[in-house]
């Protein structure tokens, strides 16, 4: 069964600010929508209001998950549900291991996936041996050295080395719809094929009873699509999305910029959603 995450003229800022102008956007499973703007046009906001980060205030219209309000859901509630925020700027937590925090996320997941029907239970609770080959075979595919199992989340990782424990993550909990911020900024070359092989993985994989992984994939650079191949391309202007297409759209907006769009009108949801 396909899952949907649907946004209709969110209006939403931070200290008094409206950033978010009236947003609409709908995501399918199966689906991949790449997000390129301007600095300032409201991408990065839009990524902390659909996760929860309570920073922010939403002051206008709505986003639901499958028929349910996400804004009815605390943080944690979002996550269970299968939505996943990778971070920009990854935070480092001092104290608890990447292999103790895995761990636990999973057995969240878990928990909540058995008594609620028709969601997905994750693998690896209560199976210790499982969980541990699971976890050092997705590093060895991520290319992470396998001491980073009982190193502190996070903590003096090179900004490389943040952005492949983000997808790992997300390979090894297997969420509905990720909103990716950015993954590629601050990336080499090598860097960058590694997590875009994993997120094609999850792209690709055929275990999810036909619900695919869907994603936002909040980018400025053209690289990162040309190894992660969007479905769709939005551009986002002033807290709006003023302009969706195809993946050819990538290439006009880096032969033209950004400046052209400024006059584009706003289109309706129909148009954005399709």
């Amino acid at each position: 069964m396909s899952r949907t995450l649907s946004i209709r003229g969110l209006e939403a800022g931070i200290e008094g600010k409206r950033i978010l102008e009236g947003l609409d956007l709908e995501i399918h499973s199966g689906e991949i929508h790449a997000l390129m703007g301007p600095n300032g046009s409201g991408k990065s906001t839009l990524a902390n209001v659909l996760s929860g980060n309570p920073v922010y205030t939403v002051t206008g219209g709505s986003a639901s998950l499958d028929g349910e309000d996400l804004f009815a859901l605390s943080a944690t509630e979002r996550a269970l549900r299968g939505l996943f925020l990778a971070f920009q700027y990854p935070v480092e937590i001092p104290g608890v291991t990447v292999g103790r925090f895995l761990k636990r996320a999973l057995e969240l997941r878990s928990e909540y996936g058995a008594k609620t029907p028709g969601s997905p239970v994750p693998e690896g609770k209560g199976d210790l041996g499982g969980y541990v080959k699971s976890l050092r075979d997705t590093m060895a595919y991520m290319e992470m050295d396998q001491s980073f199992i009982n190193r502190y989340l996070n903590q003096g990782f090179s900004g490389g080395e943040k952005k492949r424990m983000e997808v790992l993550q997300m390979l090894m909990l297997k969420p509905a719809f990720a909103i990716i911020d950015e993954v590629d900024s601050g990336l080499d070359i090598d860097a960058l094929k590694v997590v875009a092989k994993g997120l094609n993985r999850l792209r690709d994989d055929t275990s999810r009873d036909g619900q695919g992984f869907g994603a936002l994939l909040v980018t400025h650079y053209r690289r990162i699509l040309d190894e992660v191949a969007p479905d769709f391309v939005h551009v986002m202007y002033k807290g709006r999305i003023v302009l969706s297409g195809g993946p050819e759209l990538v290439g006009e907006l880096e032969q033209r910029g950004y400046d052209w769009v400024a006059d584009l009108p706003v289109p309706s949801v129909a148009e954005v959603a399709s």
